[in-house]
């Protein structure tokens, strides 16, 4: 049960931080949950199948190869699990008449985001420990957390463009947006055969942070709801 709690609380806690920030129009905590629900449930499968694929056609045969390593980063990882969130987003999320500002693209994101990870956390604590499950809460969620915010930050404006152009744009640029900082997150973890490099995950990590914090008071200071 020790273990449960610590896989589960980061993602826990990025989530409450989000709904008070969505300080002017809350969404309602069902749809929240179900959006939770499916990034643990919907966005894991698709990772699978996608993933599956993706290991066959794109082998690391090398571990210590740059370029293996930087397409299994960017594509097999990234894309492929920042893809099975966005479909969640865009076909569920953004479609709800609940998603009535921008600043619920955000919002709807991160809970699919820490459905993910929050599985994904059960799983490497259980394998690894408590001094894993201590490393991710600091790391690898609130990674997943500012991958969730930069995507989410798009795909709200996105919702609210009037041409379908823009829309599919904005959508795209969520996604690829999250794929830029997951897979430079993960290549950097990847290549820790060069001494040292590694770092470049913590500089990556704390550059999405940084962006996503901006991005949460852009769509704060345009919501409909704040007067």
């Amino acid at each position: 049960m020790l273990l449960l709690a610590l896989a589960l609380a980061p993602a826990l806690a990025v989530m409450i931080y989000i709904y008070i920030k969505d300080k002017y129009e809350r969404e309602p905590i069902g749809l929240l949950l179900k959006n939770f629900g499916l990034g643990a449930s919907a966005s894991v499968l698709i990772t699978l199948l996608i993933g599956a694929f993706g290991n066959f056609f794109l082998p690391v045969t090398n571990p210590e190869s740059v370029v293996q390593q930087f397409i299994k980063a960017f594509v097999v990882v990234a894309l492929v699990e920042e893809f099975s969130k966005y479909v969640i987003v865009r076909y569920y999320a953004q479609r709800n008449k609940e998603f009535d500002e921008p600043f619920d693209g955000i919002v709807y994101a991160v809970m699919v985001s820490m459905g993910f990870a929050a599985l994904e956390n059960i799983m490497y604590v259980f394998q690894y420990g408590m001094s894993n499950g201590i490393l991710r809460a600091f790391t690898a969620v609130p990674a997943h957390a500012a991958f969730g915010i930069l995507m989410g930050y798009f795909m709200g404006k996105a919702k609210f463009a009037k041409a379908k152009k823009d829309k599919i744009r904005l959508n795209l640029t969520g996604l690829f947006a999250a794929t830029l900082f997951h897979g430079a997150y993960d290549f950097f973890l990847f290549i820790n055969f060069i001494p040292g490099i590694s770092i470049g995950a913590f500089i990556s990590l704390v550059i999405g942070l940084i962006l996503s914090k901006k991005a949460i008071k852009k769509h704060q200071e345009i919501s409909r709801f704040k007067h």
